[in-house]
């Protein structure tokens, strides 16, 4: 089995997790709406991620809507003390499974009590206020109120520790001014590295950075250099991609999602990979092409 934590482990708020977890998104049907095909599988796959050691598992409650929060709780209800559990609000799915804003107090207040009852917990560890200025990616504009009604319900005690999504750097400073905040998640991999300054800035700070799509999302990363490098190593192209991602910042949290046992157990493999110094610039310039 492999061992993650040669993976080494980060700060979250007040709690220490692996720096390797898991993303249930796919847990969900196409699209991220409606049930698996497979609910059995999903189920297994939850359990082999925890039995794994996996401590950090990323959700919401707006993933199916409502799917992948009952999944985890019936496969890992009573939930071991060590493990934390992030979702996220501030959207909310179409009938036709689109994704839509939902930012007003109610919106947000409804959503929390959402995933409290679908998780079966009395606080949620870590809630993500993704902001959904532009769907595709962040865009710029004030992101306090909506944040200043996380902060009074994290007031009310019903959630521990605040991040957010889908941001940009200046909402960054202007959410630190409103709520302490514990972790940023946006999208960034091995091509996409829009947010390079932002990692180095956060790890400044003690605060982590969690890449969702950490190997392409919907487009699977495809590189030459990639292929290579995973050929030399004698890996998958995937399981470099997340090695380059543990070694690029030490304040990296990793949340690779699948609904496969094999590619669970895949993903956790890459803790075992160690990047030398020159196989991290080979890397690094796959992102400077076009």
């Amino acid at each position: 089995m492999t061992d993650i934590e040669q993976a080494g482990t980060c700060a979250l708020g007040n709690r220490t997790v692996r720096r390797l977890g898991y993303g249930a998104m796919q847990l969900a049907g196409p699209g991220v709406f409606g049930p698996p095909k497979d609910r059995a599988g999903a189920i297994a796959v939850l359990r082999e991620a925890v039995a794994h050691g996996v401590n950090h598992i990323d959700t919401s409650d707006f993933y199916g809507p409502h799917v992948t929060n009952q999944l985890i709780r019936e496969a890992l209800h009573p939930y071991p003390d060590d493990l934390v559990i992030v979702t996220k609000i501030g959207a909310r799915r179409g009938e036709d499974g689109s994704w839509n804003p939902a930012f007003s107090p109610e919106d947000l207040t409804r959503a929390v009590h959402d995933n409290l009852r679908h998780l079966g917990v009395e606080a949620l560890d870590v809630v993500n206020l993704r902001i959904m200025f532009d769907v595709h990616g962040p865009a710029e504009g004030s992101i306090a109120a909506p944040l200043a009604t996380l902060a009074e319900l994290q007031r009310q005690g019903l959630v521990r520790r605040i991040g957010l999504s889908n941001v940009t750097a200046r909402q960054v400073v202007e959410g630190r001014g409103v709520a302490d905040i514990v972790c940023v998640q946006n999208a960034y991999n091995l091509a996409h590295r829009a947010d390079d300054a932002l990692v180095d800035e956060l790890a400044a700070t003690g605060i982590a950075f969690v890449p969702f799509f950490p190997l392409g999302g919907f487009s699977p990363l495809q590189s030459g250099t990639l292929s290579a490098v995973a050929e030399s190593l004698g890996a998958t192209p995937m399981q470099v991609a997340l090695a380059w991602l543990l070694a690029r910042s030490p304040n990296i949290l990793l949340i690779p999602g699948t609904s496969s046992l094999a590619h669970l157990r895949e993903n956790l493999a890459s803790a075992d990979l160690s990047l030398s110094k020159d196989t991290m610039t080979r890397l690094d310039r796959i992102a400077d092409r076009p």
